[in-house]
């Protein structure tokens, strides 16, 4: 090819030998000069050098564009070609700048992962939020649990609240599943027979003495943290697989039960409480238990999760008004939240009525909250 090159350049010219050079890179996939090559035939085609010594935004219209367009089609072409081959790490540069997450999740979906590529594909999945779900399954099945949970704290919790719920689904029904192994080997091995219960909560219930000599069966950092991150659950099958969760931690020794934060002070009780009352199960106990913590625990001293857990739960419940109510009343304006309870604005808008909002923007003198609603409230009619 290189003996090749001076005479299409005199014979042909710039624009045929770069043609040439283009083709013969696709075809012996050599994919990094081929971007090269791409991008100095754009440069050709507006009579620019070969080598820039400016950048791109010094670059006048539309001059600049067209650059710019140009670098994100050769970006496409070459990052999918790369993909096609399986090359993960070498796509990724190439990929990242067309803000595409469905074309690479495409893409990736159809790679299998192995000890070569599967860095790779938690980094792009999870990490730079491709897909949180799939890259978060990545992390479970070939981390850990342990793993898993600390890429949750450190990863999913700043994702959107969509993937998070995805995420603790995953680590509840994964957690759920080695925890009732256990407890059934336990049980198996001390009656002879496999129990024919089917939920943890069953089992441990008739077997108390799979608990003596302060015994567990499971990692019990690993139990309080995923009984944590299941409060974002909304779906009742895993909230259900949640409550069995929490059940068994009442069951503890009290040494190794779970202390949290309000209103998650006697946690593995109260978390039981809170997902219980979701299936419909103990809900006036619930609504009384953290309606006294919400209205006991001082928001600007102590955070408003009390208040906040109260609003979720009523909301959950399909009791907006309420929920509306008690978020105006309860979490004080201007306080920081955790962002767990919806705002007051979602709530309203949930409710499809806008009055609560409206007044309580009257009452802090909030313009932009009052106009937001006015717009909210008439769109909405």
């Amino acid at each position: 090819m290189f003996d090749q090159l001076p005479q299409l350049l005199a014979n042909a010219g710039p624009g045929p030998m770069l043609s040439a050079l283009i083709e013969q890179f696709r075809a012996e996939k050599k994919y990094h000069e081929l971007f090269d090559a791409l991008l100095m035939q754009e440069r050709l085609r507006l009579g620019l050098p070969m080598a820039l010594t400016s950048s791109i935004d010094e670059l006048a219209e539309p001059i600049r564009s067209r650059v710019e367009e140009a670098y994100l089609g050769a970006c496409r072409e070459v990052g999918t070609l790369l993909l096609a081959e399986k090359r993960v790490r070498e796509a990724w540069p190439y990929l990242r700048p067309l803000a595409d997450r469905d074309l690479v999740a495409q893409g990736l979906a159809t790679i299998e992962p192995d000890d070569e590529n599967l860095q790779s594909l938690v980094e792009i999945l999870l990490h730079e939020g491709v897909d949180v779900g799939r890259g978060y399954q990545l992390v479970l099945d070939h981390y850990g649990t342990c793993n898993a949970i600390s890429a949750f704290d450190g990863v999913v919790m700043a994702r959107p609240r969509a993937e998070q719920r995805d995420a603790a689904a995953r680590l509840v029904r994964r957690l759920h599943e080695e925890l009732l192994a256990n407890v059934r080997a336990d049980a198996e091995m001390r009656e002879g027979s496999p129990p024919t219960e089917s939920s943890i909560r069953q089992i441990v219930a008739r077997r108390p003495e799979i608990f003596e000599g302060n015994s567990y069966h499971i990692d019990l950092t690993h139990l309080a943290s995923v009984i944590r991150h299941a409060r974002l659950l909304e779906d009742h099958p895993t909230i259900r697989l949640a409550l069995d969760l929490a059940e068994y931690g009442r069951r503890l020794s009290p040494q190794f039960r779970s202390t949290g934060e309000e209103p998650f002070v006697d946690a593995y009780n109260s978390e039981a409480l809170f997902f219980a009352a979701q299936l419909q199960e103990q809900v006036e106990a619930a609504l009384s238990h953290f309606r006294e913590r919400a209205e006991q625990v001082d928001a600007y001293h102590e955070g408003t999760l009390a208040a906040e857990v109260y609003v979720v739960l009523l909301a959950r419940l399909g009791r907006c008004q309420e929920a509306i109510n008690a978020a105006a009343k309860l979490i004080p304006p201007g306080t920081h939240t955790t962002g767990f309870a919806p705002t007051l604005m979602e709530l309203c808008c949930q409710a499809g009525d806008y009055t609560r909002l409206l007044e309580n923007c009257q009452e802090r003198g909030d313009l932009v909250g009052y106009a937001a609603g006015l717009i909210a409230a008439g769109s909405s009619t």
